[in-house]
């Protein structure tokens, strides 16, 4: 099969590593952030705004796109693309992970997961099958396979259990996509996950059975589901020690400075998380000495940007006072303009991190970065 990921650079004192990969609606530069747009809409943002910014790929969800609106009608309309006007890539997650979140809701067996709407409560099955079908009506760039994902904590035989069902959806999932593969014209790329909780032995077993289906991407998955930070560290550097170097490694749902910072030195490609959006909403900016909280009584009467440093339309334009009184008064334009700063200076960190790497300067840049972001200076 042939390689989707060029390696450009790599950095001698880590895994770390800068890279492009090749894609259906254009190249990739690596490492990467993908901002999350749920439902083909990355939440308070158009898709000219992330142009603008110069994101590259983001990402959508299967578990809601196919209960609302329907892969039907996303097909009807062209895909994801046709639909939602942005024409760069879309990765598509499987739906496993909101399977695992809808817990009181569904039911897990070898052929698929049963479970319930959480919209109107009709029932529905995911199968490793429909999954990759879905995806493909979506036009995914890339898409998931479906899997279990499994908490902090589970037993041993509770992880051991899962990651067979995981393993044996794999298998199904490779097929199915070779199928769409052959019978349309479909051109997405399919990711396995990597699973076994918080057991060595089963990630290497699930590692090395990944590696061996010669996808063209490999996906870590259960990592930040509510592990304290260092066992999320010491599995992500053991899990990423296991990958083969060809392929594009990508870790889901991670999306703070410290976590990013973790995954690439330890050689992780890709990633993504809701909480730079969902913070913004919530008053929180991303600033190069930790979040600041807009909702304090403190920047009442600021008149500097949120984040001097910052060279983003919103610290150019607006002072933390006025952001205060958007957020103080349940303006919209709060939630879009704190969302664009966010999702800024990700993209801007991922330039002086893809940057770095190529002047073998990272694990520098990275000591540096983490002492200013828990200092609080200014906050």
């Amino acid at each position: 099969m042939s390689s989707i990921f060029t390696e450009i650079s790599k950095d001698s004192k880590s895994r770390a590593r800068c890279g492009v990969m090749h894609l259906p609606h254009g190249d990739v530069q690596t490492p990467v952030f993908m901002p999350v747009g749920t439902n083909a809409s990355v939440k308070a943002m158009t898709k000219d705004w992330l142009d603008e910014i110069g994101f590259e790929i983001i990402l959508a969800n299967t578990y809601h796109l196919y209960l609302r609106p329907g892969p039907d009608l996303l097909q009807e309309a062209g895909g994801l693309h046709g639909f939602s006007g942005w024409k760069k890539n879309f990765l598509t997650d499987s739906g496993g992970f909101q399977v695992f979140s809808l817990a009181p809701f569904r039911k897990i067996t070898d052929e698929g997961v049963h479970f319930q709407s959480h919209i109107d409560g009709s029932r529905h099955m995911l199968t490793p099958e429909n999954v990759v079908h879905f995806q493909s009506q979506f036009n995914s760039d890339i898409q998931m396979q479906l899997d279990v994902c499994t908490g902090y904590g589970t037993d041993y035989n509770g992880a051991k259990r899962a990651l067979k069902i995981t393993s044996d959806w794999a298998i199904r999932a490779k097929k199915a996509w070779q199928k769409e593969q052959n019978e349309t014209s479909y051109l997405g790329k399919l990711f396995p996950i990597v699973q076994g909780n918080f057991y060595k032995d089963l990630r290497a077993q699930s590692a090395e059975f990944v590696a061996n289906l010669d996808c063209p991407g490999i996906a870590i998955g259960g990592l930040s589901v509510g592990e304290p930070h260092e066992v999320y560290s010491e599995f992500l550097d053991y899990t990423a020690g296991l990958l083969p170097q060809d392929k594009p490694r990508y870790v889901m749902g991670i999306g703070t400075p410290d976590y990013i910072l973790d995954a690439v030195y330890n050689g992780i490609d890709m990633f993504d998380c809701v909480l730079p959006t969902r913070n913004a909403r919530n008053g929180s900016y991303f600033t190069r000495t930790g979040n600041l909280s807009i909702k304090k009584e403190c920047y009442t009467h600021d008149y500097l940007p949120v984040d001097p440093e910052c060279n983003c339309k919103v610290c150019k334009e607006y002072s933390r006072a006025y952001l205060r009184h958007l957020f103080k008064n349940n303006e919209i334009l709060s939630s879009m303009l704190a969302s664009y700063h966010n999702l800024y200076f990700l993209h801007n960190m991922m330039h002086e991190i893809r940057a770095a790497i190529s002047n073998g300067t990272f694990c520098e840049y990275r000591e540096n970065f983490l002492k200013r972001w828990n200092s609080k200076e200014g906050l």
